[in-house]
This record gives structure tokens, C-alpha cells and sequence, in this order.
């Protein structure tokens, strides 16, 4: 991301250190993570001390300090999803993409997480690919669905 844009970004909001977070969270959503560069022209920019904006990025979990792949992989861990097969869900995923929760692979393709509930106990397990739910997936068919994203 250039500083130009970053520039955009904080210009948007005024320039008021206030508006922090959400210049963060628009940086975030457009890069699909926060670099060092970025965040120390918003600490020049919002003349915010950079432990503060180290702070926010690192206390919120939206924010990621690592590049992200272009697809977001979130696996539901939940009671419900757990009981209907979650894990074998997850091993498949790991086995597809090459990665452990918390990991992006090498081409910057695929991040994968899990979550402790996507909200949508009836249907699990549940994996969640950039924001669209899959539900009442078995191990193939979590392959077949990860394939539409390749």
C-alpha cells in the first residue's frame, strides 16, 4: 500500500487521531493486513505515538500484523460444529491448503483460522470463506467448496 493512499485513507477521516481505528480497519480491509510502513505513516500522519497504534492493532483481533491470503478460511470449533465432525472439517483444510490455524501459506491464497462460533449451529459444521457460510460439509465436501476458491 502506498503512503499516498494511506494519505487518502487519513484524509477521509480529517485527520483526527480520534478516527484511529477506523483508519486502521479501512487500511485492514483493503490490504488485508497492517505493515510496519503503514502503520508508522498513520502514527506520522495522526501524530498518534506508535505504541498506541502498536497497541489497538495488537489488542484487536480484526487486525492482522502478518500478510493475509486473498481468501479468508474460518473454521467453526463450536459445541455444535465439534460434535457433527468439525475436526475432520479442519484436517481436511490443513491437508488441502498446507497450514495450521493462525497460518497463511506461501502464495498468500488461503488464511485459515477457527472460530469458537459462527452463529449458525444448525447447520455445522460450519466453515466460512471470505464472509459466504458452507454448511453440513463432510471432508469432501469441504474439498469440492475450497476448489471454487482456487
Amino acid at each position: 500500500m502506498t503512503n499516498e493512499r494511506i494519505d487518502e485513507i487519513v484524509d477521509k477521516y480529517g485527520g483526527d487521531p480520534s478516527t484511529l481505528i477506523q483508519v486502521l480497519i479501512d487500511i485492514q480491509v483493503e490490504n488485508r493486513w497492517l505493515s510496519k510502513e503503514a502503520l508508522e505513516r498513520v502514527s506520522e500522519r495522526l501524530k498518534v505515538p506508535m505504541t498506541r497504534i502498536q497497541h489497538i492493532a495488537t489488542f484487536y483481533k480484526a487486525f492482522s500484523l502478518v500478510p493475509k491470503g486473498r481468501h479468508e478460511v474460518n473454521v467453526c470449533m463450536g459445541t455444535a460444529c465439534h460434535v457433527r465432525g468439525a475436526t475432520r472439517v479442519l484436517d481436511t483444510l490443513e491437508g488441502l491448503t498446507g497450514i495450521k490455524p493462525g497460518e497463511t501459506d506461501a502464495d498468500l491464497r488461503y488464511s485459515l483460522e477457527t472460530v469458537n462460533c459462527l452463529g449458525c449451529c444448525a447447520l455445522g459444521p460450519v466453515v466460512e470463506i471470505d464472509g459466504k457460510m458452507h454448511g453440513k460439509l463432510t471432508p469432501a465436501q469441504t474439498a469440492e467448496v475450497l476448489k471454487t476458491y482456487e
